[in-house]
Parts: structure tokens; sequence; C-alpha cells
């Protein structure tokens, strides 16, 4: 790697199923220092559910938007790990994505297609140049160790994209199907798209829907009032509103949501049933 390519360093954000308890992150951070120890790693979060491809999705694309241009997104939520599922690097407009074609970065894409913004026809391509492995020879159960994380940290230093591998292309990409909501005659119908930490139940019926109305969802046989915040309602009361992710979300003031009411994810789809309906009342 040249002194210019160095010169070039990007950031790097972070995010995995890993958890804090083993040295899997430290690891891979390790390898990154040892390609380029200049490089700026953040942490977006290491507590996604194991294996959890949905949830990885929804987080890395909540939060691509509050990164400088040109940042690098590693991700690794990795089932498929050790199998013919790709290993790609993919280049958009807000910077670059390294990880398993598995549907983890489906989310930041239909927000932000792959684009190349060098002039190179490549705007993603699957890992195939071993001299950006750490090992001709990777662990078939640690790829973000021996692929991802050396791949991550020479294209934050410089490396340019077309070098990683082997062009292919984007529509090809995996991508995670969690539903669209729907319009009906006198609301709009959805699904849990993610669970947050503090039990909330986040649907994929974005904020555009309900704002400027008077609004309700119904749930689990229950009639939740939309509002504004978690305070419009007494402690323990179940409410609806839109988050700072910009989606509709049920929540409990000062409770769990998701204890509460008992409706889950499945696997690492999200529900696929309709539990979720948004209605302006001045339709019915």
């Amino acid at each position: 790697m040249s002194e210019k390519q160095i010169a070039q360093q990007r950031l790097i954000t972070f995010l995995s199923d890993f958890g804090d308890r083993d040295p899997y992150v430290g690891i891979m951070k390790g390898v990154i220092a040892q390609i380029n120890p200049r490089l700026d790693v953040i942490d977006l979060t290491h507590q996604i559910p194991p294996q959890d491809i949905a949830a990885a999705r929804f987080s890395l694309m909540n939060a691509y938007p509050y990164f400088p241009v040109g940042t690098v997104h590693l991700a690794v939520v990795d089932p498929g790990v050790g199998s013919k599922r790709r290993a790609i690097a993919v280049e958009f407009a807000q910077g670059f994505l390294v990880g398993p074609d598995n549907g983890i970065f489906s989310g930041v894409l239909s927000q932000s297609p792959a684009m190349s913004t060098t002039g190179y026809a490549y705007a993603a391509v699957e890992l195939t140049n071993l001299n950006y492995w750490r090992t001709p020879q990777p662990s078939n159960t640690f790829h973000g160790r021996d692929i991802f994380a050396p791949v991550a940290a020479n294209l934050a230093s410089g490396v340019p994209l077309k070098q990683l591998g082997q062009e292919i292309d984007p529509a090809s990409l995996v991508k995670l199907d969690i539903g669209e909501c729907k319009q009906t005659s006198n609301g709009v119908e959805g699904c849990i798209q993610y669970i947050d930490y503090f039990g909330n139940l986040v649907s994929n019926i974005p904020a555009s829907y309900v704002q400027g109305k008077t609004w309700y969802v119904q749930a689990a046989g229950l009639r939740i009032p939309g509002c504004e915040t978690y305070s419009d309602v007494n402690l323990g009361e179940i409410l609806a509103l839109v988050g700072s992710h910009g989606w509709v979300e049920i929540a409990i003031n000062s409770g769990n949501a998701h204890s509460k009411l008992q409706l889950d994810s499945l696997g690492n789809q999200m529900m696929v049933f309709h539990v979720l309906a948004a209605f302006d009342e001045t339709q019915l």
C-alpha cells in the first residue's frame, strides 16, 4: 500500500452480532490496525441478535446517513459463512459496504442504490482478489477476520474498489424481503421490521402515511392511539408514534411493548402477516 493511498484514508464503521464476551470484535480491529493503524473504526453495534440479518439490515440502514461521504461500512452477520454465499464490496453515493451477500445491505441500497462515484464501471465486486485477504486459506467460520476486515482496511486506505475482485451486477445482490406496507381503502397495513433494546416494535410504515392525520394502530386485538411523544400517555400505557428513525412504532411509556404484546420476529424474517394498520379517522 502506497503512502498516497494511506493519506486518502476513510472512516470505517463496524456492525456485527459478535457481542462483547468473545474476542472476535477485537481480533477484527487488530487485523485492520495491522494494515493501517491510523484508521478510525466506529462501532455501530455488536449486539445484533445472533444470525439476525433483518435486525442488522435495519440498524445499518438507519445509521449510514449520519457518517461522512466515503465511509466504509463493515457489517458481519453471516450465518452462511463458509458456504457459497458471496463476499462482496459495494460502492454507493455515501460510501462503501463490505460484508456477506445475504441481504444485510439491502436496506441501505433500497435508499441509495449501488453506483460508482469514481468514473469506473464497477459499483459492486465479489471479493476474489486474495492479495487483499489476510490469508489465501480463510477459516470457514471467520470470514470477518480473514476477508472482510482486511478488505475494509485496504478500501479505507485508498485501494480502488475494482482491485478487490470480480465485477458483479448490483442487481444480482441478495435482497432481504421484509414485505412492503400496503395502502388500503381506509389506511395502510404493514408489519414489524425491528424490535429495539427498549422493546419498541418498529413497523415498516413510514411517517409520511400518518403525518398531519388523526390515526391509530390496530394490533394484537388492541386499538392503539397515535401520539407525538411517549409522555402523551400515562406510565405503563401503550401508544404508537413515529420514532427518530422515521417509522411508525408501538411502544409503552416506560415499559416494553415487545414483552407486553408478545409480538415477535420469526427467525431472521420479520412477521409477514399484517399486524399493524394505521388509519385516518376522518375516513371512517
